[in-house]
């Protein structure tokens, strides 16, 4: 299993950087490895939505179908992903103080044989952490530029 941990902190209060990360239909636009995101359901919010998202990592291409499992208003959102790579994705905002707000990301992920099983994983844990780092270093400046 692939498991990735990264947090930032961002200077704006949870609920600024809630009104950010919520709108789900805008996380292509900071998140590198994330083409394009088509939602299945008539939600776009919450527990219960269902998105297909197209994602690409250097030469490797596919449809991540990510299901939203919990959801905390201005706290954290939990997805399952039930493409060809499997796990869970969380994001949870705390308070740090001032007017700041740390977000932490973690992932679980598990590879199929196709994509290397777990030498995969071991090969792939610094390049997501790499691509990851570089989509929360966006969000914090679109949350900043915005406050």
């Amino acid at each position: 299993m692939a498991s990735v941990t990264i947090s930032i902190e961002i200077d704006a209060p949870p609920e600024t950087v809630w009104a950010e990360l919520e709108r789900l239909e805008d996380h292509v636009e900071w998140m590198a490895d994330a083409e394009s995101m088509t939602f299945t359901t008539d939600q776009t919010r919450g527990v219960g939505t269902v998105a297909e998202v197209a994602t690409v990592i250097g030469p490797l291409r596919t449809t991540d179908v990510m299901r939203f499992v919990e959801w905390e208003d201005g706290r954290s959102m939990s997805v399952r992903h039930e493409g060809l790579v499997s796990g869970t994705g969380t994001f949870v905002l705390d308070a740090i103080g001032g007017d700041r707000t740390r977000v932490t990301w973690r992932e679980e992920l598990d590879f199929p044989i196709h994509f290397g099983g777990p030498i995969g994983e071991r090969f792939a844990t610094p390049v997501f952490r790499r691509i990851w780092r570089g989509n929360l270093e966006r969000l914090k400046a679109r949350v900043e530029a915005a406050s």
